[in-house]
């Protein structure tokens, strides 16, 4: 097998090129025979596997930098960077990333994992190239979808000043983890289009070149020329226009055709943006029929596509689906907002049966959030359904153009807390403390399947910004018979005890219940309250709380600093500072990819841990 000759980075190099589709086969069938045990993002490394070879053959690694947009397409890179034994471990805790990652190897130049980011990674690379007078190349890889973020135009802009090469490689598969949508895909799909361009400019040279004298002369003169027959047959000319050359598009899939473009993009002097047409699942006809499902999947039968593991319940995003379904049909004033993930964060069903109330901006999450701030204030009740990691990318947006003016819109955070196998720039681990912080604010985490409900029906008629922060995977159906009526501001008691006081946040709450009975086991009377809302604290019940305990224990799936402990300790401290205060929640560190379950006992966060750390506190 041709895969076994790859060792080590750079030992492409030593298989004749006329090799390399056999090469390509053998690694999709690597790729499907271990994502069909462990999961990944199988889709989008399908498509990107001889566009990978290419950029491996013409480049030399480490030396040379290769920036991946996102990075989930990066599987193909490792291998040929002398990591396929590591596959096996996948995304498993203390195994191989499914992100590229510096500390992994020296061939990945830049950790990543959202999106629109590589080609400002990479012309800071360029710039600090130059400034030291060093010598090596400079590629950055981004999709399509990722050309929809505001941050790639922002890079592009800048680029376009540079005088020394930078290499971008637009990998247009014209998917995101969605279809893509807006303006710049209508512009990506007017090129793709526009392949007349390229058999006309090369029949036009041909057919000058025979003119005696003076045929030679005019074709140097057409490739001097500004107004060059690109810019009359390809619409807008967009890339040239900003002063970054244009070659393509051509097929990601051909891998002689793209080792010819990148050699040429080499000699450029200055940015140069080369178009590459793959197909998302290339070679795994349940791939290529449902992209956005094999997006990141979990194992899979290979043979027919179908997830090994389900459970048949519902998760919380199902749940969420459900809700923004019945919103539709009762308050015609709900509108719904996402950046590129409707099928992830379960608006599928809403846009189907209601898209002239359905928003999809692309992957734009600070747009997505003024947006809805406009929505707002035109009389409609919009929801913004985003990641927790991705809500990251537009606090500002929060602070400024939500909060500030007050506006009555819903944040639908989901994937809070610790998400699992995607690693750490995935974990929702920050949520809560950046939503906390900004007045006019509210925040609720819904402790099961059926608080989701209530708390989403109450921020529906609730009239300023509110977030309801839910994790990822099976909703929690335990605690049915306890669904106090929402009322803002005020948690639930579950248990009344005395002596130690179990607070929980959200998912915490399951966590809680189990830290519950094994304390009644040995004899102990503990209180569980669900806090329901982390902002505004409920300091009724904190008083309550103060007269019949002792130690009082907080518990959340978000980071110490500035989450729902810190803020209770800091009330109690100042009114009640003979309550001893313990905090259950993410350390001070980023948390690494694992199974949820591992991660959380890793963490301190898991039942027997938090078990322990209770009985210190109260025996100490």
């Amino acid at each position: 097998m041709l895969l076994e000759q790859i060792e080590k980075e750079n030992d492409i190099k030593k298989i004749p090129p006329e090799n390399f589709p056999q090469l390509a086969q053998e690694i999709r069938e690597f790729l499907l025979e271990h994502l069909s045990r462990t999961g990944g993002h199988l889709a989008s490394n399908l498509g990107a596997v001889e566009l990978t070879m290419a950029l491996h053959y013409v480049f030399d690694l480490p030396k040379d930098k290769i920036i991946w947009d996102v990075g989930h397409q990066s599987y193909t890179h490792k291998i040929l960077t002398g990591r396929k034994e590591g596959f096996d471990e996948l995304r498993k805790f203390g195994g191989l990333s499914g992100f590229p990652k510096r500390s992994e190897s020296s061939c990945d130049a830049y950790d990543t994992g959202h999106s629109s980011t590589s080609i400002s990674a990479g012309v800071g690379y360029v710039s600090a190239r130059d400034l030291k007078k060093e010598d090596y190349r400079v590629v950055s890889v981004i999709g399509d979808g990722a050309l929809t973020g505001g941050l790639a135009y922002e890079a592009l802009n800048n680029a376009a000043q540079l005088k020394k090469n930078f290499i971008i490689v637009l990998n247009d598969n014209k998917m995101s983890i969605s279809e893509n949508v807006g303006g710049i895909s209508q512009y990506l799909s007017n090129l793709r289009t526009a392949e007349s361009y390229t058999g006309l400019k090369t029949e036009v040279k041909r057919t000058l070149n025979k003119v005696p004298g003076i045929g030679p002369a005019m074709v140097q003169r057409i490739h001097k020329t500004k107004d060059s027959i690109k810019q009359l047959i390809i619409p807008g000319m967009f890339f040239e226009d900003m002063g970054i050359k244009y070659l393509g598009p051509i097929s990601g899939h051909d891998c002689g055709r793209m080792i010819q473009v990148l050699n040429e993009a080499r000699k450029v002097e200055g940015p140069v943006l080369v178009h590459v047409l793959t197909e998302k699942g290339r070679g795994y006809e349940p791939a290529m029929r449902h992209p956005a499902r094999f997006h990141g999947t979990a194992a899979f039968d290979l043979e027919h596509g179908i997830p090994l593991a389900n459970s048949g319940k519902a998760n919380y995003t199902d749940i969420f689906s459900t809700v923004m379904r019945k919103f539709g049909d009762r308050e015609e004033r709900v509108v719904a907002v996402t950046a590129a993930m409707p099928d992830g964060t379960g608006l599928k069903r809403f846009r189907n049966m209601f898209p002239e109330r359905f928003f999809d901006v692309g992957i734009a999450e600070e747009h997505a959030v003024t947006f809805a701030a406009g929505l707002a204030l035109g009389g409609l009740i919009p929801v913004v359904a985003i990641y927790s990691t991705f809500l990251q990318r537009a606090v500002d947006q929060v602070i400024e153009d939500v909060c500030l003016q007050n506006l009555h819109v819903i944040f639908a955070v989901d994937r809070a807390g610790i998400v699992g196998s995607d690693g750490e720039t995935h974990q929702g681990c920050f949520d809560l403390s950046y939503l906390s912080m900004i007045p006019n604010m509210t925040v609720m985490a819904p402790k099961n399947k059926w608080e989701l409900s209530d708390m989403m029906k109450f921020a529906v008629r609730y009239s300023g910004p509110i977030a309801v922060r839910y994790p990822r995977g099976e909703a929690y159906d335990g605690l049915e018979e306890y669904r106090e009526p929402m009322v803002y501001g005020k948690s639930e008691l579950i248990y009344k005890g005395r002596d130690i006081a179990l607070v929980p946040v959200g998912s915490m709450v399951r966590t809680a219940e189990e830290v519950y009975n094994m304390l009644k086991e040995e004899g102990k009377d503990p209180t569980l309250v669900n806090a329901r809302f982390v902002k505004p604290l409920d300091t009724r019940m904190l008083d309550s709380l103060a007269k019949a305990h002792k130690v009082l224990v907080t518990m959340e799936e978000n980071v110490k600093s500035g989450g729902f402990g810190s803020a209770v300790l800091s009330y109690m401290h100042e009114n009640h500072p003979e309550v001893r205060v313990e905090i259950v929640a993410i350390p001070d560190a980023f948390i690494s990819h694992g199974n949820p379950e591992v991660l959380k006992k890793e963490a301190g966060m898991d039942a027997l841990s938090v078990y322990k750390k209770i009985k210190e506190a109260y025996e100490g």
